[in-house]
């Protein structure tokens, strides 16, 4: 009897073994990716173009694969159809943030970022105050001619420049043009003027440092044993550059919190109604949330779309007769009435078609910010385990053969034919992201756009300076958050008698 006793206890111990061995093979059942070094991984492989080093990696070991830099196993998606898997049916268990140090170690009160917040009630409320008052196209509307005024003023400036005979900096003007058009919508006032370096660079070398560090390779990420050390100084450059755009709007808010105390006019803007929803929900949003939102919409609406504005102007310098056409469409459109309205600049079929195209080509954050899983999920046939950094390489599918036809030529007229649009239902296109995760600020980018591209081109004509060719045109690109022109766009301008 001892002896059965025995056997069946063995024999239970072997079973509960044997299921617990499989179970723990299957929450590490993670797609197939490169071999890598010992200690090192795979960070040799990947190189200062992470995007392009993972579009080539997919193409040998498919759209979903492994990668391991240094300590950390990612996930890398590179096709449609895994971000559609990824976007729509698998959302909410992909919903976490991977944190880089640089933010985590540079912005004061991070876990309080959109972009980095937890999925939860301070998210949601946060999320709600901006497509009340600021996606919202009603007030979008109402605020609208604080960014025409911007964009008149920027058309001056071009004017003055163009009876100097001088070069204009796309980058730069397109930079300072939208971060005018954003502190105004915010704080109904210019942070930038064009005829002032200091201002400007000052504010455009905070964006572009934060931009840079927050995407550089950093060696602290991968070995978490070096965050202390700091040994590329990425957290410090962070630290001080997101403390420049901390001071500057806690000097706004202190400044409108004084100026409600003496019961001043309401300026309407986007600090004023961000203090109302204050008193309506004071334990989720109070003023530190509003700071590190006001900083999220800095960051994300100047570097971003004085980008794309840079590449559109390039691509249409390299092609005349797209140029050509977007002219005699905005020429047809302005010449009804004279002037538009943000709204019905959006419906210029050809112009969205244009910014469309540069945004698929050029895409300005090759990586969507990174995703990490929140508890183990089972994905296309593998176990995916909690908190993998899952890296969508939004880059690689916008350039993917298999849904673009001619994928690296620019060809506005794609768009033209199609329902394709970039508010993330359509997953081979995702300049803005896509599900719970998506970019907020779309419709305010697209208008922000829209007319600063159609300023420019129906404006002016332009050439490139010394009789340069457009063959010569550096196309090449750099890496960070964003990515970037290496080369800065320099034209001259001359004004259109229209």
């Amino acid at each position: 009897m001892e002896y059965y006793h025995a056997l069946v206890t063995c024999s239970i111990l072997f079973l509960v073994s044997v299921r617990y061995f499989l179970g723990l093979y299957a929450k590490t059942k993670l797609p197939p990716g490169p071999n890598g070094l010992p200690f090192l991984g795979n960070l040799l492989q990947i190189g200062p173009k992470p995007h392009r080093s993972l579009a080539k990696l997919a193409e040998q070991y498919g759209p979903l694969f492994t990668i391991v830099l240094g300590r950390v196993t990612n996930v890398v998606v590179s096709s449609a159809e895994m971000a559609e898997e990824v976007f729509r049916t698998h959302d909410a268990e992909f919903s976490g943030r991977s944190v880089p140090d640089a933010v985590a170690g540079g912005l004061e009160n991070y876990d309080l970022a959109l972009p980095w917040i937890s999925t939860g009630d301070q998210w949601r409320t946060i999320r709600r105050a901006l497509s009340i008052y600021l996606t919202n196209p009603k007030k979008l509307d109402k605020l609208q001619g604080l960014r025409l005024k911007v964009v008149t003023q920027m058309v001056e400036h071009v004017k003055e420049i163009s009876k100097r005979g001088q070069v204009v900096n796309i980058g730069k003007l397109a930079f300072a043009t939208a971060l005018n058009q954003m502190s105004n919508t915010c704080f109904s006032a210019d942070v930038a003027h064009f005829n002032s370096d200091q201002d400007g660079n000052e504010f455009q070398n905070a964006v572009k440092t934060i931009m840079k560090v927050d995407g550089k390779m950093n060696f602290a990420d991968y070995f978490p044993w070096l965050k202390i050390l700091d040994p590329q100084g990425i957290r410090r450059d962070a630290k001080a550059a997101y403390s420049w755009l901390d001071q500057l709007c806690e000097n706004f808010i202190v400044q409108r919190l004084r100026h409600r105390e003496c019961n001043f006019p309401p300026h309407g803007d986007l600090l004023d109604s961000f203090l109302d929803f204050r008193q309506e929900n004071p334990v989720y949003f109070d003023v530190k949330h509003i700071k590190v939102l006001l900083m999220d919409l800095f960051i994300a609406g100047t570097d971003t779309n004085s980008s794309t504005i840079e590449w559109a102007m390039t691509e249409l310098i390299l092609n005349p007769s797209i140029m050509q056409k977007l002219r005699e469409e905005l020429s047809e459109r302005i010449g009804e009435k004279g002037s538009l309205e943000e709204a019905e600049i959006l419906e210029i079929p050809y112009l969205q078609s244009v910014l469309k195209e540069t945004m698929r080509l050029h895409l300005v954050a090759p990586f969507l910010l990174p995703h990490k899983t929140v508890t183990n999920v089972k994905f296309n046939g593998y176990i995916i385990p909690k908190n993998t950094p899952v890296m969508i390489n939004a880059w690689a599918i916008a350039r993917d053969s298999n849904s673009w036809k001619s994928p690296t030529h620019f060809t506005p007229e794609r768009f033209l034919s199609s329902e394709i649009d970039y508010k993330g239902r359509y997953f081979s296109f995702l300049p803005f992201g896509s599900g719970r995760r998506i970019c907020p600020g779309i419709r305010l980018a697209e208008r922000v756009m829209s007319l600063m591209l159609m300023s420019l081109v129906a404006k002016f004509d332009w050439k490139l300076p010394n009789n340069m060719s457009p063959k010569e045109l550096d196309m090449d690109d750099t890496f960070g958050v964003t990515s970037q022109k290496a080369t800065p766009l320099l034209l001259v301008p001359t004004p259109r008698n229209n």
